[in-house]
């Protein structure tokens, strides 16, 4: 029983159904999508913790404001409303609609990325760093050696490395176009970043004369850690720490399917004029006219409001406070998660709880298989198949992450308590006999975000 909830700030209008196929039948899914569970469809999933992006449930407001949509081909009044509530909110003065956020970090770096410049953050996650060496930079990773320790119980585990940056900075000097700070750390457990990393960051920025871009993904998030584990922060809005945030840095990206309560979208929004006259040229040519960017009128006009409403603070308890309460119920039945527990995300180590299996064979893929066949759970890999790289010393070998992780990410506002005691119940049956799990290798990949569509096979 997860413990420490409090109701949810909302009530339920619209249900929609969802079944638990049969152990077969899961069976026969994994086999046709090559044991990935990328390839499933979504009506074979029973709960889905794939990802927290774009699987939000939009409010009666943000439904309502889709009817209000101009679809108008430039200067549609939703891009003023959706302009305005990011000035308001980031206080950043030019803003760029795009797609989704990955466009938004594609954008910027086709743009502002020379070939061999050097693009440190405290973790790249995979599509940012797929971007940066798809453009021809080198991703490079500077979070605090805490970060990288599942169970250290550090609350700012997101941290940037300051020393570490410095170094870079000055190693790198002429080589580095900006410096990245990702807001909730994803790839290392959906870890915040305190403000006074913040801080510090943008005056090692400063220093070297570098910008600071922030990927604002899970801003509120982190805020509101800010508010509850900072020293000094307690008493403050979350706005106004989000503000803040945003003062020290020279410009964001920003996927509006996290933190913008939105099923699509995402923005650029920077400081610097001469880049933003060059990105919207580009976005021109590749996305849409400055004021849609690939989106609906009706798509902006809901960002707009999401953006208002992650940044109500019961929200914000209750939604940190659900992921609390279920990472807490996985810890208490001995499953080894990352701790202190993400604002996201509830990450499992898998190399601790499959030490059977050698990193070569992915426990976490192996595990992420086991949840879908055993429980219909949809899970997704953060580890030896998302991050492994070639060995160039080693022919047939790879370079492997430190982390072997698998996030159950929760979508906002759409799995009750209820569906999550389901997922710990299942989680903590493997965890009674971890030795049944098998490892698996890759049979088919591509050459850039092979875990997408990778198929694999059971040792």
């Amino acid at each position: 029983m997860m413990k420490n909830t409090q109701p949810e700030p909302w009530r339920v209008k619209v249900v929609e159904s969802i079944r638990r196929i049969d152990r077969d039948a899961r069976e026969e899914c994994l086999r046709r999508a090559g044991f990935n569970v990328f390839g499933i469809a979504s009506e074979d999933i029973y709960i889905d913790l794939l990802t927290d992006s774009g699987t939000s449930a939009m409010s009666d407001v943000q439904w309502s404001g889709l009817m209000r949509g101009d679809e108008s081909y430039a200067g549609g009044r939703n891009y003023y409303r959706f302009e305005e509530t990011v000035h308001t909110i980031f206080g950043l003065p030019h803003v760029i609609p795009t797609h989704q956020g990955r466009v938004a970090e594609n954008l910027l770096f086709s743009t502002v990325l020379k070939p061999g410049d050097v693009v440190p953050n405290n973790t790249h996650f995979d599509t940012t760093r797929a971007n940066v060496e798809a453009n021809g930079g080198v991703a490079v990773d500077l979070v605090i050696p805490e970060g990288r320790e599942p169970r250290t119980p550090h609350p700012f585990k997101g941290n940037m490395d300051l020393v570490r940056l410095d170094a870079c900075l000055a190693e790198n000097r002429g080589r580095v176009p900006m410096v990245l700070l990702t807001l909730t750390n994803n790839s290392g457990g959906g870890q915040p970043v305190s403000l006074e990393n913040v801080r510090g960051t943008s005056a090692v920025c400063r220093k070297h004369g570098v910008p600071l871009i922030i990927d604002a993904c899970r801003f509120a998030e982190n805020a509101w850690f800010i508010k509850q584990r900072e020293k000094g922060q307690g008493e403050r809005a979350v706005h106004e720490i989000v503000r803040e945030i945003f003062s020290l840095s020279d410009g964001c990206t920003m996927s509006a399917k996290k933190d913008g309560l939105a099923n699509m979208g995402g923005f650029l929004a920077l400081r610097d004029e001469a880049w933003v006259d060059r990105l919207k040229n580009k976005l021109i040519l590749i996305e849409g006219f400055p004021t849609y960017g690939g989106l609906a009128g009706r798509d902006l006009e809901a960002i707009a409001i999401g953006l208002e409403e992650v940044l109500r603070e019961d929200y914000l308890a209750f939604r940190v406070g659900q992921v609390t309460a279920f990472g807490e119920a996985l810890a208490a039945a001995g499953v080894p998660v990352v701790e202190p527990i993400g604002g996201h995300a509830v990450y499992i180590d898998a190399r601790a709880f499959a030490p059977h299996l050698p990193p070569e064979q992915y426990p976490a893929e192996a595990l992420t298989i086991a949840l879908y066949r055993e429980g219909g759970i949809r899970a997704v890999e953060i580890g030896g198949v998302m991050f492994g790289k070639p060995d160039p010393e080693r022919p047939g070998r790879e370079i492997l992450p430190a982390l072997d992780l698998v996030r159950l990410a929760v979508p906002r506002r759409v799995y009750t308590n209820t569906h999550l005691e389901y997922v710990a119940e299942v989680t903590a049956g493997l965890r009674a006999n971890p030795s049944a799990l098998r490892g698996v290798r890759i049979v088919k990949q591509a050459p850039v975000l092979r875990h997408f569509t990778a198929r694999f096979e059971p040792m």
